[in-house]
């Protein structure tokens, strides 16, 4: 009997991790994420497997964002040895965003140790090392999409583009058991059709069960023209006032887009008194590996708004200034007006974000955008919930910035469209709502059942489902 058990995204949107299991197959895990929310420290030392790793005998990767990927040296580093499978595009992501995560947490062991040291306590030892990261990457083998690929004598896996970032893929994992075939599919996490730049997610229409995130299961996402008006008013207003944006943004995939977006503004003349910054090194480098991959991006979509265009970095903003040294961010703090700047963590977690909000959250002037999911207790969203005092590197700050959401440029499907992606399922299959939050996912299993009359399953972590 096939099983798959849900160990992580269960009625959360972080951590995504499924084990599937079967005399035919063996034991496959589906994504090795880590949950967002709080420091390095704490999320890694809290991760413990609920399994043994050395018995597990490949890792299919549905794309490389760290809540799918971010605990897979730590997997390493606890004795699997196995293949991990993902689409192309997908390794070329996975060494920047793991080398950059490793680098985060070594950071914070450091300062953390020193203050145990100083209290005469035993410092703690790492969860895992740069090394066990390389060997994440050797361990890699990478897949085109539509591709049938072996992980068994009697299983196979195909990956499908799930139009969510570059490298995003819809995992079909097949099984021939008992002389019958099995087939699971799991959505990864799916993308917006409204999105640019990456292509719409694949249609599939055979599966016994169904693992499909909801995100956004409890809504829809504005209309992209209405979000890019609201984009364009903020920068108005905010330049009338003298002020400058600071937008928080996702390294992979949102950077891209927002860079897309303003692109289109700045041919409108609308960024003539503006410096658009990026200042994030890791989001510069996902955006060249873009550009490396470019061909395989929504050509429609670019040649529409950027005709002849080849590069995110060169063609989209001419002016854009790529902020690489420390030196380069610092200088940015004595722009008085008119800087536009992009800057991770998306959810406000860490990264250059935090310093820029240090010097200039507290000035009305000034506006942040937001332009992503927000997870619970991240900063990111304590400022979209309203906060008027925050702490940032242990002082306390005044929200006094106008605080703006735009809701059309998220990266994941809306309610409607994971709807019209489940019914495309004939017959349908067993359906399985993961990756999203609680009230979120029971949203949309009222209204699969109430608009569509499909029945589906809201699982708790650990919770196994035979198929």
């Amino acid at each position: 009997m096939a099983t798959v058990r849900i160990l992580g995204a269960a009625q959360e949107v972080t951590g995504s991790c499924h084990l599937v299991e079967s005399p035919a197959l063996g034991k496959v895990l589906l994504d090795c994420g880590m949950h967002q929310g709080a420091n390095s420290l704490k999320k890694i030392g809290r991760e413990d497997f609920d399994f043994e790793p050395s018995d597990i005998d490949a890792v299919v990767l549905s794309h490389a964002h760290l809540d799918h990927s971010g605990l897979l040296p730590k997997l390493v580093s606890l004795g699997f040895k196995g293949p991990i499978y993902c689409a192309d595009a997908t390794a070329d992501l996975l060494k920047i965003m793991l080398l950059d995560s490793i680098n985060i947490y070594l950071g914070d062991l450091e300062r953390e140790n020193r203050k145990l040291l100083r209290k005469g306590k035993s410092p703690l030892e790492p969860e895992y090392s740069e090394d066990d990261v390389h060997e994440v990457l050797s361990l890699c083998v990478t897949k085109n999409y539509n591709e049938r690929f072996t992980l068994s004598e009697q299983a196979s896996c195909i990956f499908f583009d799930a139009g969510h970032i570059l490298g995003s893929a819809i995992v079909q994992l097949t099984i021939q058991e008992k002389g019958s075939s099995k087939t699971l599919v799991f959505s990864g996490d799916l993308g917006n059709k409204e999105a640019v730049l990456m292509k719409d997610p694949s249609f599939l229409d055979k599966a016994d069960i169904l693992l499909v995130e909801g995100t956004y299961g409890d809504r829809n996402h504005r209309p992209i023209e209405d979000t890019v008006k609201q984009l364009r008013e903020i920068i108005v207003e905010t330049e009338k006032r003298g002020g400058n944006i600071m937008i928080p943004a996702f390294a992979v995939g949102r950077t891209q887009e927002i860079l897309f977006y303003l692109g289109q503004l700045h041919r409108e003349g609308l960024l003539q008194n503006w410096q658009v910054i990026l200042d994030s090194p890791m989001a510069i480098e996902i955006t060249k590996i873009y550009d490396k991959w470019f061909s395989s991006l929504d050509s429609k979509d670019i040649d529409q708004a950027t005709p002849d265009a080849h590069s995110i970095t060169k063609d989209f903003i001419p002016s854009l200034f790529l902020s690489v040294t420390p030196e380069n961010s610092m200088a940015i703090n004595r722009i008085n007006k008119g800087a536009l700047i992009i800057a991770g963590s998306g959810m406000c977690t860490g990264g250059r974000i935090r310093h820029h909000f240090k010097s200039r959250i507290w000035d009305s002037r000034n506006t942040v955008i937001f332009c992503g999911y927000q997870a619970m207790g991240t900063l990111g969203r304590l400022l979209v919930d309203g906060k008027k005092m925050i702490r940032i590197f242990n002082d306390s700050f005044a929200v006094k910035a106008k605080v703006e959401t735009l809701g059309g440029f998220s990266a994941h499907a809306g309610q409607r469209e994971l709807i019209e992606w489940i019914t495309q399922f004939k017959p349908t299959p067993n359906v399985v709502l993961v990756h999203g939050d609680a009230l979120a996912l029971d949203k949309l299993s009222f209204v699969l059942w109430d608009k569509q009359n499909i029945n589906s399953i809201i699982p708790t972590k650990g919770q196994a489902i035979a198929f």
